[in-house]
């Protein structure tokens, strides 16, 4: 049976190989993380139709805001009756 080429490149004196290590000098911030004191952020995909119109999280904002204002208010749980 012939060698596999991953054999030929195994070094028993490297843990890791050159392409494996991490240089955590390049690294960048996780723009999905959480960031501290600021509430969690919500994705949402919208369809290709939607998103060619709203082009920026602004102006699906400002719209959703608006739709927002125009909608019944519903009663409040904690009010009592």
């Amino acid at each position: 049976m012939s060698k596999m080429p991953f054999e030929e490149l195994h070094n028993s004196d490297d843990e890791l190989l050159a392409q494996y290590r991490f240089d955590y000098q390049k690294a960048k911030p996780n723009r999905f993380a959480n960031r501290s004191g600021k509430q969690p952020l919500k994705v949402v995909v919208l369809d290709d139709d939607v998103a060619q119109v709203f082009t920026t999280p602004e102006s699906v904002n400002k719209v959703l805001r608006a739709l927002i204002e125009t909608m019944p208010q519903t009663k409040d749980s904690n009010t009592v009756s």
